[in-house]
């Protein structure tokens, strides 16, 4: 029997995400940002409801296309305000359309977000050896300082906590639980 971190035992959406997806490293600009974007649409709720909003998301955000969401002007804020597909929460929405610019910014000055992120670890991923989910940290002092640099460059939604469900759905840290199967699929790939 497969054994897999606890918390994706739920549904077949939150196995699948855990199994293919979830802690691999990441490194394609437009992935790295739709994670970024639905870590901070999921604060106050649950990672199931986004995964299940997931590709209503993709559909009323261009497919995560940072440059002609960087664009957005009031008129779509109105129009995203109105699709019971998404989560409608105005400010939200609205960091998704700020946080779009800060990212361009971060490429030019970085050569790519991916630059900008993974220098954090010195492009190694922190394989951590939790044998509980109890033991996971809810943030970190590498959450801490990501995040502050984050907010500093004009990114909203981007607390300590939510930059730590990002690392981990990145795959920059490793918090797959010891006996899960992925954690050594992933330790022993890098």
């Amino acid at each position: 029997m497969v054994k897999r971190c606890e918390w994706a035992e739920g549904n077949a959406l939150m196995k699948d995400y855990h199994d293919k997806e979830w802690g691999a490293p990441e490194h394609d600009e437009k992935n790295l940002y739709e994670l970024l974007i639905l870590e901070g649409m999921q604060a106050g709720l649950s990672w199931n409801t986004i995964l299940q909003k997931r590709d209503n998301f993709r559909k009323a955000f261009d497919n995560f296309d940072y440059i002609r969401i960087s664009k957005y002007a009031e008129l779509k804020i109105e129009e995203l305000m109105q699709n019971k597909g998404i989560i409608r929460n105005r400010l939200k929405i609205q960091s998704v359309i700020s946080n779009a610019k800060s990212f361009i910014k971060i490429q030019e000055e970085f050569g790519s977000f991916d630059n900008y992120i993974w220098r954090f670890v010195n492009n190694k991923v922190v394989h951590n050896s939790w044998k509980t989910l109890e033991e996971l940290p809810s943030n970190t002092e590498l959450s801490n300082r990501i995040s502050k640099d984050l907010k500093r460059r004009g990114f909203k939604f981007v607390g300590s906590t939510i930059i730590y469900s990002f690392l981990q759905a990145v795959g920059i840290v490793n918090d797959h639980t010891t006996y899960c199967f992925r954690y050594s699929e992933l330790k022993n790939k890098i």
